[in-house]
């Protein structure tokens, strides 16, 4: 019998394992893949914002400020990453540039201070060689990048070590609630649990509709196309430079990463399918075409790699958050972009609606555990700068042998490919494993859900 059982192992789940742990619940995180982040978290910009341009006095707003002042609380004391780039929001028409005043009175309104209205002059002085385009800018100077893989199994690496339970490969098939206790079946087994609380993404809508509930929104994925430009590329970014903003989207972002490349994206395309997220190479050109003319830099540079990822957008813009104290139930749905910004506060205000219910209050642990995460961020150490590090065996990416040894004994391996690609960054630089996957599949041989190699029968 759990105190909390939370469907969905996305950065927002994660959060909220991490955050009732550390009030003394005793926690279950159930996700239905073969690892953490295999939705809709696998695939974003990573970027930590700062909420200016969020709806005014929005819950949305609300969380992404609570959540980013709880990383930039943390992010220190387990060895996250901050990379304090800020933007600017760039104008390329007049039209654009009438829109600033309006998104700078609505960033002071949200609290955000330090906001600056620039010409196309002065916005090139601090992101040389933008367009000559460029009719005007907004300065965000707290905007940063952060590591979007590491933040998210740092939080359940600590709900771990609190005692949380976490079951991969452990789809939600149906539940019933009966003598204030939730009984949910997965295809092997039943959990039981006190509460519930639903942060399935993309699957936000069918899980609420597989557990009784009143399903009180639709889910619309919503898919996004990125290309990650060659590391010679980011010497000319030094900001996230961000469009003037549509009603649906926040539009085509260039974008520094903490691993030392160069994003563009995302695309906003509505389909229906909720797994597949496809490239198209059209797309991808016009993306590619997008980023040199915002900056003339860009033209030619080799692409390291591109992907798809999908956002469970809803019939609304807003955040779809529930909770239905009879049934001990708090759903945390519609969560898109500014998911990763505001997941440490989504969890905050699922134990403000958990403290609705009827319950026994926690006994929150003597000891909280501080620990240093594996970095992976350019411009802080690596592995491979310290000593006795081993074989390297990624070299486009500068992964080490003792990173995939520790990868795969830390509290919580990675379930399959992805997951170690994204705890290690290998396979991910320009020749995307070509090199490196022979030794990575010996190194994890029998560990992953999927074996990279195929070996003949009986063959050890």
């Amino acid at each position: 019998m759990f105190d909390v059982a939370i469907i969905g192992a996305g950065v927002v789940g994660c959060a909220v394992a991490r955050r009732f742990a550390l009030l003394g619940a005793k926690v279950v995180l159930m996700e239905s893949g073969a690892d953490i982040l295999s939705g809709a978290s696998k695939a974003n910009s990573a970027i930590l914002h700062t909420g200016f341009d969020a709806p005014p006095n929005s819950v949305e707003w609300q969380l992404i400020q609570a959540g980013r002042a709880e990383y930039l609380a943390i992010h220190e004391k387990l060895n996250l990453p901050l990379i304090q780039t800020g933007a600017l929001v760039c104008a390329w028409s007049e039209e654009e540039a009438s829109k600033l005043e309006q998104i700078h009175a609505a960033g002071l309104h949200n609290g955000v201070t330090d906001l600056a209205r620039l010409s196309a002059a002065q916005a090139r002085t601090l992101q040389p060689g933008l367009s000559s385009r460029l009719c005007a800018a907004l300065a965000v100077p707290g905007e940063a990048i952060i590591d979007p893989w590491s933040a998210p199994l740092a939080y359940v690496t600590q709900a771990i070590k609190l005692g949380a339970t976490v079951m991969r490969n452990s789809e939600v098939l149906r539940g019933e609630f009966a003598g204030n206790t939730w009984s949910l079946q997965t295809g092997t087994q039943t959990v039981e649990a006190r509460a519930l609380i639903n942060c399935a993404g993309l699957y936000g809508d069918e899980v609420d509709r597989r557990l009784g509930l009143p399903v009180a929104f639709q889910i619309k994925p919503r898919k996004g196309q990125f290309v990650v430009l060659d590391k010679a590329a980011v010497r000319h970014v030094r900001s996230i430079i961000l469009p003037v903003p549509t009603e649906t989207t926040k539009g085509v972002v260039v974008c520094p990463t903490v691993f030392g490349n160069v994003l563009i994206g995302p695309t906003a395309e509505e389909q229906d399918a909720r797994q597949r997220a496809t490239v198209e190479q059209d797309t991808l050109a016009g993306l590619i075409r997008r980023g040199a003319e915002i900056l003339p830099a860009l033209q030619g540079m080799p692409v390291t790699a591109v992907y798809a990822g999908l956002r469970p957008a809803t019939e609304q813009k807003a955040y779809r958050i529930f909770s239905r104290p009879a049934q001990r139930a708090i759903t945390l749905g519609g969560i898109r972009s500014t998911g990763l910004s505001a997941a440490l506060g989504l969890a905050q205000h699922a134990v403000t609606l958990y403290q609705q219910f009827e319950s026994e209050p926690f006994s929150p642990p003597v000891d909280i555990p501080w620990f240093a995460m594996p970095n992976l961020a350019e411009g802080y150490e690596r592995d491979w700068q310290r000593p006795n590090h081993g074989e390297m065996v990624c070299h486009c990416e500068l992964v080490t042998k003792r990173e995939i040894a520790l990868s795969m004994t830390s509290p919580l391996p990675p379930g399959d490919f992805g997951g170690l690609r994204r705890r290690t960054r290998a396979g991910m630089g320009r020749c995307q494993g070509f090199y490196c996957n022979a030794t990575l599949a010996a190194m994890t041989q029998g560990k992953l859900a999927v074996d990279l190699a195929v070996t003949a029968k009986g063959e050890q």
